[in-house]
């Protein structure tokens, strides 16, 4: 099958009852991927799609994004919808959710509030480089223009301080339950000047491959297969794997040589950056590797980290962070405890502007470079040199407590 379109992933960030599951269930249905009659009657109709993805969660199904597809005359997307904060932070962080644009929904009648700005900060952290703002429930101020604005301009200096750029963002007013400007411009705002949110979408731009940077491939499981042998299977992060390359597995430090690379059944002679592929390595056996561990090439091979220097943001903690807490890193795929040795700088999340020096603890809502050492080997990499890598989620107590990236780091070899 060729593959016509580009693909994107499209996040939908900020508060949670603005309207986001609502926004995506009418965007589905205008784009004819939902049928009129699956959905219930009533005020919550369009969230009956999010929440197909609720009764998943419940059967046990590890299904943590609602990864719905639609199509523009450009791409197409794959919404990683962010329903609870907790899980939407872990997914967008280490993995599969990365991405490539983000649609922060603010509604007029709350305005911006403070989950908005986290949102805001946590997709500027994370790398989402392409914002659209869409400013829902225009229907319950009647279309005013003169609110419109206002709140345009109270969210432009809120991502201006995270340094978007407002006069280079679309910002659409909508309404996702009435279904305005979502699919086509609205009768309802003809002072409205600009694009609906499908042309907005349709004019992002696709992210490039990254595969100019050293091959990475994370480990998500390892089989064994009879007549092959072990067959590792990851997503190419970085880089390009081909039959015949030589490559190893960091932190173990096994390597051979890449016998064969499948993909949904079919044999590839190379993988690119978004592959979920399985390959056999000579001589790499069952016992030698594992979930976590990355594959690169042996002449450039992924970096094991015995301590490294992070910027973090503290999401939510119940208590407070201080020197010898020892939470789990989850790093692409692996889940590594780490230990906080030094709490260097606490920093304004908004400005990055350092607030103090060595502050003994640090609490929700803080920025903070930190020196971290992890209890055993694990696989981290600067985040200016391969971004995709470096970024991390930190959890406790059934919860992402913070999130960050790797700035520096002391190789363990």
């Amino acid at each position: 099958m060729a593959k016509t379109k580009e693909h994107m992933n499209l996040a939908f960030i900020g508060h949670v009852d603005h309207g986001k599951s609502t926004l995506v269930g009418h965007l589905l249905l205008q784009s004819g991927v939902i049928a009129e009659q699956q959905l219930s009657k009533g005020e919550d109709k369009f969230r009956f799609v999010m929440d197909k993805l609720q009764e998943e969660r419940e059967r046990g199904v590890t299904i943590d994004l609602a990864h719905a597809r639609f199509d523009t005359p450009k791409y197409e997307f794959t919404i990683v919808d962010c329903p609870g904060h907790r899980d939407f932070v872990k997914n967008m962080i280490t993995g599969a959710s990365q991405a490539d644009a983000a649609v922060l929904v603010v509604a007029i009648d709350d305005g911006v509030m403070p989950q908005t700005k986290e949102h805001a900060f946590l997709a500027r952290t994370l790398g989402i480089n392409q914002l659209i703002v869409a400013i829902n429930k225009m229907d319950l101020v009647d279309y005013s223009e003169e609110k419109f604005n206002a709140l345009k301009e109270d969210v432009g200096n809120l991502i201006k301080t995270v340094a978007y750029k407002p006069d280079e963002i679309d910002f659409i007013p909508i309404s996702a339950f009435e279904g305005d400007n979502i699919t086509k411009l609205s009768e309802n705002t003809p002072w409205y000047k600009g694009p609906a949110l499908v042309d907005s979408l349709n004019k992002l731009s696709a992210p490039e491959k990254p595969t100019n940077l050293p091959l990475r491939v994370p480990v998500q499981d390892v089989y064994s297969i009879t007549g092959v042998g072990t067959v590792p299977v990851g997503r190419v992060e970085t880089g390009v794997m081909k039959k015949g390359d030589n490559v190893i597995f960091e932190p173990p430090g096994a390597s051979g040589e890449v016998k064969s690379i499948e993909m949904h059944h079919e044999m590839l002679d190379q993988a690119e950056p978004g592959d979920n592929v399985g390959f056999n390595v000579r001589g790499v056996g069952k016992n030698d590797i594992r979930r976590g561990d990355v594959a690169g090439h042996t002449d450039k091979p992924p970096a094991v980290a015995k301590e490294f220097t992070a910027q973090i943001v503290v999401l939510q903690h119940p208590g407070v962070i201080t020197v010898g807490y020892t939470p789990v890193f989850h790093c692409h795929t692996a889940q590594v405890a780490c230990t906080f040795l030094e709490l260097q700088k606490k920093m304004n999340p908004a400005t990055g502007a350092v607030e103090e020096e060595n502050p003994d603890f640090l609490k929700t809502g803080n920025a903070a470079i930190v020196k971290v050492k992890p209890t055993k080997p694990m696989v981290i990499e600067r985040i200016k040199e391969i971004p995709h890598m470096g970024r991390f989620a930190i959890r406790d107590m059934g919860q992402t407590v913070a999130a960050g990236m790797c700035i520096d780091l002391v190789p363990a070899k």
